[in-house]
């Protein structure tokens, strides 16, 4: 006879913050785990970019070429490489072992908010406050991009890529979805101005986060709204919006120095977690893991489940 498998755990979500990281860059805009989660990228307004390993809480290389605040930054799938853009108008490629700017893309009209790679890291997808997103061809030598989207009436705020399609988010109050294998855009009205998008670990819902203090699960291929967030503030900054390792819970920063998590399904607060006393500006959830690094201010946080063991060192 055969017995049935015993219940899969319920994931945990990360409650325990195991670390800090002084980040020395002013304020910290923007952190980002890389791929595989092992390294994560701090972005400054001191106009510098900052590669750690979180979990031993060892800053590994500063990047310094930016001309102005550093807002977003991204490794390449094989973590060779690094793209990041800032209020500067510029969208820089960096080669992560020498530290140098391979290439610099200057065609925004106003400072870059967000940016990430394809795939397989051939493109750079940048969105800026001239409302536009820029595609940049990170093998060839032309100055100009290769595709410019210009649907969007205000500024764009944030981008993801899938394999196939482009999701942005933009201050008019739509989040566009860019179809790029069948030459389609599918946009959605929310109403008020996104702040922050990310597609669900499944490739089947879009989450985003909007200055009404609301996030709203929408069905990619429908535009159903599929579930409603809130209980956090988001009136003013550009905050972002997250899904766990396994898309149980949805989670956004919040301005009263809080970060919070519902579950995906139920649509209840799930966990509040208080960071610090100012504005959460900056969350990244591990691709794997239920590890999430919140930045605040100067310093990035990173937190971990209960029954997390930290190897051989307290938490600091």
């Amino acid at each position: 006879m055969a017995f049935p498998r015993p219940r899969p755990a319920r994931p945990e979500l990360p409650r325990r913050r195991v670390r800090t990281l002084e980040c020395g860059q002013g304020a910290v805009r923007a952190v980002r785990f890389n791929v595989d989660g092992n390294y994560c990228l701090t972005c400054g307004s001191d106009k510098s970019l900052k590669l750690w390993n979180p979990h031993k809480g060892t800053a590994l290389r500063t990047y310094q070429g930016h001309g102005y605040e550093v807002l977003d930054a991204a490794g390449s799938f094989d973590n060779s490489q690094l793209c990041s853009c800032g209020a500067d108008k510029t969208v820089a490629l960096w080669d992560v072992a020498t530290g140098q700017v391979v290439r610099k893309y200057r065609g925004h009209a106003g400072k870059v908010n967000c940016v990430q790679f394809n795939e397989e890291a051939t493109i750079i997808v940048s969105g800026s406050i001239d409302s536009t997103v820029r595609c940049w061809d990170c093998r060839s030598r032309r100055p100009d991009p290769v595709q410019v989207l210009d649907e969007a009436k205000d500024g764009i705020s944030s981008v993801k890529v899938s394999d196939h399609e482009i999701l942005s988010g933009s201050v008019d109050g739509r989040v566009r979805r860019y179809d790029l294998r069948a030459g389609q855009l599918y946009s959605d009205y929310i109403g008020s101005p996104i702040t922050s998008v990310c597609f669900s670990k499944d490739g089947q819902c879009a989450l985003a986060a909007s200055l009404d203090s609301t996030l709203r699960l929408l069905d990619k291929e429908t535009g159903e709204l599929l579930g409603e967030y809130t209980g956090h503030r988001s009136t003013a900054y550009r905050l972002d919006c997250v899904l766990s390792e396994q898309d149980t819970h949805v989670g956004s920063a919040s301005e009263d120095g809080n970060v919070y998590f519902w579950d995906l399904v139920e649509g209840s607060l799930a966990l509040s977690l208080a960071v610090g006393r100012g504005v959460v500006q900056s969350l990244s959830f591990h691709p794997t893991l239920p590890c999430l690094l919140t930045a605040t201010e100067g310093h990035v946080q990173l937190w971990r489940e209960e029954s997390f063991q930290p190897e051989g060192d307290a938490a600091t």
